[in-house]
């Protein structure tokens, strides 16, 4: 059954400007004002102002006009934004899966978390508390469905309510209509027509009640009472390979830092082997004390789950952490979970190591220092020009089933761009050079095998199929030092004009 928390906080507006805008000396009645249709109005209002009855929506001068005392400030609905946004990041110490309720409003499911704290109310408590340290003051309640969640922290009685599971009946029935999230037309006429507790709702007709004050009325009692589903879009989806561990004191020493590294890559792990899963990559935040996160990812070139492999490839990234007045909970995700089996150890153990334990941990190491994008090897591609028959792969990336023509061998480094020959001299057209000159130095040729000629894929119809510019005549060729290089006359033979002859790669 699922749980949802939901925290709302009335004076949100109020309150983050005071966080933008701090003051020894704050006002004793303070209001926001926005421009809504041409007239400006009170967006937001503080307790003192409400007690001097002044209330979101009215006129700016009407309220002026009651309390000249009334200090004013223009709205900031962006920056608003930006901190609810904010808040919801911060709160995936508490549930990886948090949703926003704008305008000043947030879902947790808690669903399976809660005995983290010691219970629910455990959870709340502390949720409430530390916002409260930085002055942002929340109603809390929690419920089996968002809409019964949402209801009784915008209309109950108390700033922490739990509904029992499957009792959340009877803490709405004396609920008012607007707690179902209706329009505000609907719910107005329900409490012109006597309407003004839920259970007064409830137990009326379905079909009068949709026909009086539209189906969204229905859909909502549905929702509130769990025989309708409601979607919330979760800014980080429920992610079901999870671990979290909170400490009693905060910590900051790199060695704390790296052993509980793998003290969370342990309990992650443990659950995939259960499971016969492994993941190809890890995400560990770091949630300091102030409410900053700080994530680090490592990848694997092969699904796998052994934390020590895992807290070795974190290891160098945490002298980047800066732990500020200490971290308080720790947090890891995996991505990419496939099924992998168990790997039997090896009968001739002494012979060759598998690759797990060879390749694998050196090509994983390479590519958490050096960068994804910079660890590949070569895959074949179905074409004969040079340029376009290889393209990066994996590492670690199976094998096409189609490799490289083996008659026709391919040099071990080939060149992004040819580079042009100097003074080259042949004895023919069709023969290979005997001599040429390459980054100022002079190769003479002593073994040359070729040619091969390559043309452009014409077919492809990017190019003129008269045209002779793109016919390439290779030679594989050997200088007097035994280098070997992988040379091209470019173009057919034409007399009285010189060839051009080009160096697009070495073997080895």
């Amino acid at each position: 059954m699922a749980r949802i928390l939901c925290a709302w906080s009335p004076n949100w507006a109020i309150a983050n400007w005071r966080r933008r805008n701090p003051s020894d000396c704050p006002p004793e009645a303070f209001a926001l004002v926005e421009t809504v249709k041409g007239a400006r109005r009170l967006a937001a209002v503080d307790k003192a102002a409400r007690m001097l009855g002044l209330f979101a929506g009215q006129k700016a001068a009407d309220a002026m006009a009651l309390t000249p005392n009334l200090v004013t400030a223009d709205a900031e609905p962006e920056a608003d934004a930006q901190a609810l946004t904010a808040l919801v990041d911060w709160s995936v110490r508490f549930s990886p899966a948090v949703a926003a309720d704008p305008p000043d409003g947030l879902f947790l499911d808690i669903s399976g978390v809660a005995h983290l704290w010691g219970g629910e109310a455990q959870l709340v408590a502390d949720y409430r508390a530390r916002l409260a340290a930085n002055g942002i003051h929340v109603r809390c309640a929690v419920a089996d469905t968002p809409g019964a969640a949402w209801a009784l922290a915008h209309h109950g009685k108390g700033a922490e309510i739990i509904a029992p599971p499957n009792g959340q009946a009877d803490l709405l029935a004396y609920l008012p209509p607007a707690a179902l999230r209706l329009e505000p037309e609907a719910a107005a006429q329900m409490e012109r027509l006597g309407l003004r507790l839920l259970f007064q709702i409830l137990g009326l007709p379905r079909a009068p009640l949709a026909r009086r004050f539209g189906q969204q009325t229905l859909t909502r009692i549905d929702q509130a009472m769990g025989r309708a589903e409601e979607a919330l879009t979760f800014r980080r989806p429920p992610h079901p390979w999870f671990a979290r561990l909170a400490f009693f004191e905060p910590i900051s020493a790199l060695e704390d830092l790296q052993r509980v590294s793998f003290d969370v890559a342990a309990k992650l792990c443990e659950r995939l082997e259960r499971e016969g899963q492994g993941a190809r990559r890890f995400r560990i935040v770091f949630h300091r004390v102030d409410g900053l996160a700080l994530p680090l990812e490592v990848g694997l070139s092969l699904a796998a789950r052994d934390p020590a492999r895992i807290a070795a490839l974190t290891k160098p990234k945490l002298e980047t952490v800066d732990p500020g007045f200490g971290i308080e909970v720790v947090t890891l995700e995996a991505d990419g979970v496939e099924p992998i089996s168990g790997r039997q150890v090896r009968l001739d153990a002494g012979a060759e190591a598998a690759m797990e334990d060879g390749l694998a941990p050196l090509v994983d190491r390479l590519t958490n220092r050096l960068g994804e994008g910079r660890v590949w090897k070569a895959a074949p591609v179905e074409s004969h020009v040079p340029e376009l028959s290889a393209k990066p792969a994996a590492p670690l990336a199976p094998s096409a089933p189609h490799g490289w023509n083996p008659e026709a061998p391919r040099p071990l480094r080939l060149f992004r761009k040819p580079e042009p020959l100097e003074l080259v001299m042949a004895l023919t057209p069709d023969d290979p050079p005997r001599q040429f000159q390459w980054r100022k130095r002079t190769h003479r040729v002593a073994r040359a095998e070729g040619p091969e000629r390559i043309a452009e894929e014409w077919w492809r119809g990017d190019i003129d199929r008269t045209s002779t510019a793109h016919v390439r005549d290779y030679y594989r060729v050997e200088d007097q030092d035994g280098a070997r290089f992988w040379v091209f006359r470019e173009g057919l033979y034409q007399d009285g004009a010189a060839a051009r002859w080009w160096l697009h790669g070495v073997f080895g």
